[in-house]
């Protein structure tokens, strides 16, 4: 009989935004592989004597390979252990979970998906504002700013990202934000539109700015390389003080 793997969603940071779920499964966990950005406090609620690994990617920086990971995952579940596959923000949003579940499915290991607290929700209720607002925005669009390569995916669907009736979140778009921006405006974004820029959400060094695409995109084309977790929304809505 093979162990059982649990990816859970450990949020932006902070324990205290972790669901009674995901706390229930780090307690129980013989093995709790994570990434760098659920790491920290969040570690405090898996059981003495659990295996801690890191497996984080991040960008810049030497990372383990998803192939090595996927084995890793393989390996441990196949040695009857409870494993906890932690992953920062929800797992399911740009979190690499479906090449994970892939390897697990191939091996005829058995799995569950704990959903967690994405950073876009958190950058939102950081900053006292909604998501969404009737009438006016209607729809929220969540859309990495990062292909494989690094760079700024080359397909993305500029109308939809320039409508100024929805509210969009880039993850993983610091360096390549300038070059988003300028697209926006080619398509028709008005370079005013309001945009927030959250960084290191639940930490102690988070930092939320708000400003606007054009001028967000200026600050962050001068700026050293990214080493801290951000995410970005703009719209109408990401200008608001309530």
């Amino acid at each position: 009989m093979s162990g059982f793997v649990s990816f859970v969603s450990a949020g932006p940071g902070d324990p205290e935004l972790l669901t009674l779920k995901a706390a229930a499964r780090l307690r129980a966990a013989d093995v709790v592989l994570y990434d760098d950005l659920a790491s920290g406090a969040i570690l405090d609620y898996a059981r003495a004597g659990a295996n801690l690994v890191a497996v984080g990617k991040r960008v810049g920086r030497p990372s383990a390979k998803q192939e090595h990971l996927n084995r890793l995952l393989i390996d441990c579940a196949a040695a009857n252990a409870r494993v906890v596959r932690l992953k920062s923000g929800d797992a399911g949003i740009f979190g690499r979970l479906e090449e994970e579940i892939e390897a697990l499915r191939a091996a005829r290991i058995d799995y569950e998906i704990i959903p967690g607290v994405t950073s876009a929700y958190v950058a939102a209720a950081r900053a006292s504002i909604p998501l969404t607002r009737r009438r006016t925005s209607r729809r929220v669009q969540f859309v990495t700013g990062a292909d494989v390569t690094g760079r700024l995916p080359a397909n993305l669907n500029w109308a939809a990202l320039a409508d100024p009736e929805s509210t969009t979140a880039v993850y993983m778009g610091k360096r390549t934000f300038p070059a988003l921006a300028a697209k926006l405006i080619e398509h028709g974004m008005a370079p005013d539109t309001p945009a927030l820029f959250a960084e290191s959400l639940g930490r102690a060094e988070e930092r939320i700015v708000r400003t606007t695409i054009a001028q967000l995109a200026e600050q962050l084309a001068q700026a050293t390389a990214a080493t801290t977790a951000a995410v970005i929304l703009f719209g109408a809505l990401a200008g608001e003080t309530l």
